[in-house]
């Protein structure tokens, strides 16, 4: 267990995260860095690599109770140690990949909260394809330049893809205990652009830290995350304030389809958009 409560920041790319933390760790009693973490990923190869031992295996036939709570209380100190020079009582930890893992979550704190970021689909896409336009000459991490915009978003919302991945997780997330979706908090970007005092102070209050009152036109900026891993096309600023972007041109053809084959997505978080 660690010294604060874990709150692990994670949800869709392109929908907030990076203000989410920034905003986040204006909060005295949180300690935020406001960059993804490698915490889970190391987790999850220490996992996988002692699932393959073989003795880990052996030991595990003879013994399974001793063996496992050791080996329980070894992933545990580890994630303990990754934190242990913070003393403050929140401690974030963002990675996209807590939306699949809240199992693993839970091992690390049975307090443990997700604040789940999420935004309008097309706007997501939209904006992963004018940030492209900026950047043409260079290529997607996945080989997608070459592709039409269409094809593109069409590759993004794949089973592997950076927007499709994280939204299957979501998905998922309906088919949890209740107990587990309870421990999520989902942060509309929209809402948080457009309120965001009124938005961070519901979530403060549900994070359980103390008032806070936060000025979006005085942010103390934090420093960036390296952008040069995705191409530069996933950019990850901070700002001295909360400016809400101007709404992207969305193909007509692509939006319909997203309301079409993501009605689930749109009726939790954007019923109103079905009616238009």
């Amino acid at each position: 267990m660690l010294n604060g409560k874990l709150v692990c920041v994670t949800g869709l790319p392109r929908a907030g995260s990076t203000l989410t933390c920034q905003l986040l760790a204006q909060h005295p009693e949180i300690y935020c860095n406001g960059m993804s973490s490698p915490l889970l990923p190391t987790l999850q190869a220490i996992r996988a690599h002692l699932s393959d031992n073989n003795f880990l295996l052996a030991q595990l036939d003879r013994n399974f109770e001793t063996v496992y709570a050791r080996l329980q209380r070894a992933c545990r100190a580890f994630a303990r140690a990754w934190w242990e020079e913070i003393d403050s009582q929140v401690v974030v930890d963002k990675n996209r990949g807590w939306l699949s893992q809240v199992e693993l979550a839970l091992e690390l704190d049975p307090d443990v909260k997700m604040v789940v970021c999420v935004r309008e689909l097309g706007q997501i896409l939209a904006s992963i394809e004018a940030q492209h336009h900026k950047t043409v000459w260079l290529d997607f991490p996945d080989d997608l330049a070459s592709l039409s915009p269409y094809g593109r978003a069409d590759a993004l919302l794949g089973k592997k893809g950076v927007v499709g991945g994280p939204l299957r997780s979501l998905q998922g997330i309906q088919d949890m205990n209740q107990s587990y979706q309870q421990r999520m908090y989902f942060l509309v970007f929209e809402h948080l652009m457009w309120e965001p005092v009124p938005t961070m102070k519901d979530l403060f209050t549900w994070l359980g830290v103390g008032n806070y009152e936060l000025d979006p036109e005085n942010l103390a900026v934090q420093s960036g995350e390296a952008d040069s891993f995705y191409r530069f096309k996933y950019l990850h600023r901070t700002y001295t304030q909360v400016k809400p972007p101007e709404p992207h041109w969305v193909s007509p053809r692509i939006e319909a389809e997203l309301r079409s084959n993501y009605r689930w997505y749109y009726e939790l978080f954007y019923p109103g958009l079905l009616c238009n």
